[in-house]
């Protein structure tokens, strides 16, 4: 048999598995598999919290952001009815500003008008009176013209009394 190289082995093998047990080698194994075991499954538990936080924090972020897009879709409306309605008030205001001014070139319009009217007017009662007084002139004979200064004098003084 202990030519058997396979039984030698065997049998050596055996022996150094025995002195292992004796010296408690299962014992320091067992223990740092356990050791370790403990440690991955304080890692896997720490890398579960830290996945439910980051899901936490992503649906926080994912939430903060439809309250922005919401926000933001509000401002835009808001925006858009504020330029509607300042669009519609420039347009009246300017439809103002244009019946004001038509309003205001009438009148000036018609002042020019009767400044013109009064302007002929004047004219004409000029001409008139130079003409009526050189054909007064002309007609007035000095018996005539005592007469109508004698007249004159008795009515102011008929007047005054």
């Amino acid at each position: 048999m202990l030519e058997n190289s396979n039984f030698v082995v065997g049998i050596a093998f055996i022996l150094f598995l025995g002195v292992l047990w004796w010296f408690g080698a299962h014992k320091t194994l067992a223990t740092a598999l356990d050791k370790r075991a403990a440690r991955i499954k304080s890692e896997l538990d720490e890398a579960r919290r830290l996945r439910e936080e980051a899901q936490t924090l992503l649906a926080s972020y994912e939430r903060k952001q439809k309250e922005a897009e919401a926000q933001v879709a509000d401002i835009v409306a808001h925006a858009r009815t504020e330029a509607e309605e300042t669009a519609v008030q420039a347009k009246a205001d300017l439809a103002d500003a244009i019946k004001r001014r038509l309003r205001t070139a009438e009148e000036q319009i018609q002042a020019a008008e009767d400044g013109a009217v009064r302007a002929v007017r004047n004219e004409a009662i000029k001409v008139a009176t130079a003409a009526a007084g050189e054909a007064i002139a002309k007609s007035m004979t000095p018996e005539k013209q005592a007469g109508l200064i004698d007249a004159g004098i008795a009515q102011v003084g008929a007047k005054l009394h």
